[in-house]
Order: structure tokens, then C-alpha cells, then sequence
């Protein structure tokens, strides 16, 4: 399906190959909804990427064509990475970026999970 601005899915995407096993991942959770797995580039002591198991390319996307079940389950999934990862008394973020002008790099629509250390504002100053 095309997606406003992201045109369509790509079975390709280095996400979309994780989940098919053929791209290795430090995998944290999994079930049968979403996968979570370290980031290969950190930005933060924690830093897992949380993706559902579906053919989303943005939250958008999700949102309008995820089921009841996998909408709760991927979410469901985000508060129990962070739990397992005894994020939730220091606290954590979660992100997710839609588009080109926000960064979105992996055309599958995943959230980035942040935490050990503190994070400082929301976004940074412009320049």
C-alpha cells in the first residue's frame, strides 16, 4: 500500500529482512506482535528499536490499517521492553520519526527506546 509522502512499502527495507531472519539482530524481545532489538548505533546507554510485525511504513500508516490487536499488542510490547530493561523508575523516551524531515531512515514504522542515563529537553536548539 502507498502511504501520503512514503509511497509504498518496501519488502526490502533492512527491517522488513531482520524480521525474515536473513539480517542478524541483538535481539531483546520478541512475541507475536513485535520484535525489539539493540540499536547498531546508540544514542543513549539503552537504545532498542521496537518494530511490529506487520507491513507498516509510518505510524500513519499503522494506525489507519493495523487491527485492534496488533496496535495493542505492539504498544503492550514497548511498555514490557521497558519494564524488562528496568527503565521505568530512572525513566526513558520513546520516539518515533515519520517522513523525511523528521530523520526516518528504515521506511517500516518502528520506535526508538531510550533510557540509562538522563536525556536532557525534548529536541535540541535550532542553530
Amino acid at each position: 500500500m502507498a502511504v501520503k509522502g512514503l509511497g509504498e512499502y518496501d519488502d526490502g527495507n533492512i527491517f522488513a529482512r531482520i524480521l525474515r531472519g536473513e539480517l542478524p539482530a541483538k535481539r531483546v524481545y520478541e512475541d507475536h506482535w513485535a520484535l525489539a532489538f539493540h540499536d547498531i548505533a546508540p544514542q543513549a546507554p539503552v537504545h532498542v528499536l521496537i518494530i511490529p510485525k506487520g507491513r507498516f511504513i509510518s505510524l500513519a500508516d499503522f494506525a489507519a490499517r493495523g487491527s485492534e490487536a496488533e496496535i495493542a499488542g505492539f504498544w503492550r510490547a514497548v511498555g514490557k521492553v521497558a519494564h524488562d530493561l528496568q527503565l521505568e523508575a530512572p525513566g526513558y523516551r520513546i520516539l518515533a520519526n515519520m517522513g523525511e524531515d523528521a530523520g526516518q531512515e528504515v521506511p517500516h514504522f518502528h520506535v526508538h527506546l531510550f533510557g540509562g542515563r538522563p536525556l536532557g529537553r525534548m529536541l535540541s536548539k535550532p542553530a
